[in-house]
């Protein structure tokens, strides 16, 4: 596939001295022009006028006769011969003036054009600074390890109070407040996460002392497991939810991890809820070398293979399966870049094509399963998306041929 070659960026300082340069050109070509023009006319309207008056004396030494002309060289010129030769010094002095002011004036306006242009480029430099310096401050911002990293910076720009120190102030201001509201959300995930599980807790453990007591009945007991049941849900509710809230980030700190032992170690803890629902989990995995943060990646396969065990139903063979393959692959890209792959594939109930980017969306489940008794809260796909996209990678899905899903997560590959 042929790339498009993207065209060479020109910098605002180089037009704006381009700019300068060139309009001080124009205006000395302009300056030389009508200083020709004007020239030449005072040139030819105004002659060339020799005179020759006789000189008589009594001496050797006499003048020249009337309207004779005595040239440099000592000739001595009358009549047509003299005025002809007036009218060659004339053309003479003419083409030596023009020559001399297009020529020169010429060679001048260049030496006085670039040194113009390079003065501009130091003036535009000086009056670009302010805006390199907002530019700089929003690249280091952006390319913070984490979006809520480097919002603490601010641009605090001295100078006269113009349209450049605008932009710096409300620049500042935009930052300041996106770097308040990610502090209010980093508060309250903190919160959250102890005052909701804290009440969960002490459910739980005023249910099970309730049904482990000796005089407890069996409607008890039952209503106690049901109790249990509903809590445990709430519990893996609220944990979705803090898990969603703090993968919507970007990785900080990223170290080598291999999605085969991701792999294999999320099919080994599947494994007893696999056989309890009588699906067979069958992994092919091969190694698939990335970087980020391990415990976030073992949740997006154990996110991916859950969502295969609980959502299946057997196929036409009698019987329900997930497959879990991972693999490294070249992107055909002149760079040389590689990527990892993790799919999962699951049989399962026929999903039309239309709703899987509703799958991705949190609290979205397949058909019109709302119940409290579901089997997911349906958290799992779109905690799976914002985990790959805080890793640079991508999610996508499609029903297999026969009833279920086909989940494929791309990452980055981590070069040796």
């Amino acid at each position: 596939m042929t790339r498009l070659l993207r065209p060479r960026r020109v910098s605002l300082r180089a037009r704006l001295t381009l700019i300068y340069g060139g309009l001080f050109l124009a205006a000395g070509v302009v300056l030389l022009g009508v200083t020709y023009a004007l020239f030449n006319q005072q040139l030819v309207g105004g002659g060339l006028k020799i005179f020759a008056r006789s000189m008589k004396t009594d001496g050797p030494a006499a003048g020249p006769p009337e309207n004779q002309v005595i040239t440099g060289d000592g000739r001595v010129l009358t009549n047509e011969s003299a005025q002809k030769w007036v009218q060659d010094e004339r053309d003479r002095l003419n083409a030596a003036a023009t020559a001399s002011l297009v020529t020169q004036g010429g060679l001048a306006l260049l030496v006085v054009g670039g040194a113009a242009a390079g003065f501009g480029w130091l003036a535009a430099g000086r009056v670009l600074a302010p805006l390199h310096r907002v530019t700089d401050t929003a690249r280091r911002i952006a390319s913070a390890p984490a979006a809520d990293r480097g919002l603490h910076e601010r641009i605090a720009l001295r100078g006269p109070d113009d349209e450049v120190k605008d932009l710096a102030d409300t620049f500042d201001t935009m930052v300041e407040r996106l770097d308040r509201s990610f502090d209010g959300q980093r508060r309250f995930v903190a919160n959250a996460s102890h005052e909701l599980r804290t009440p969960l807790t002490l459910g739980r453990a005023l249910v099970e002392v309730a049904m482990h007591r000796r005089t407890a009945s069996e409607d008890v007991k039952q209503l106690g497991e049901n109790l249990l049941e509903i809590n445990t849900r709430h519990e893996r509710l609220i944990t979705g939810l803090l898990l969603l809230a703090s993968s919507e980030n970007e990785i900080t700190e990223r170290r080598p991890v291999d999605l085969s032992d991701v792999v294999d170690h999320v099919v080994g803890q599947t494994a007893r809820e696999a056989e309890a629902a009588g699906v067979v989990v069958r992994q092919q995995p091969a190694p698939a070398p990335t970087t980020g943060d391990a415990l976030l990646l073992e949740r997006l396969v154990h996110n991916l293979v859950e969502n295969g065990i609980r959502h299946n139903t057997p196929d036409n063979d009698g019987g329900g399966w997930v497959q879990v393959t991972c693999h490294t692959r070249d992107t055909g890209d002149d760079d040389g870049r590689a990527e990892v792959e993790v799919e999962v594939s699951n049989t399962g109930p026929a999903v039309p094509p239309y709703e899987l980017p509703a799958l991705f969306e949190p609290f979205r489940r397949l058909g019109t399963d709302r119940l409290v008794t579901a089997k997911g809260a349906g958290l799992g796909l779109s905690i799976v998306r914002s985990i790959a996209h805080a890793h640079g990678g991508d999610v996508t899905a499609h029903p297999r041929e026969g009833g279920g899903l086909t989940v494929t997560v791309t990452l980055p590959a981590h070069a040796e």
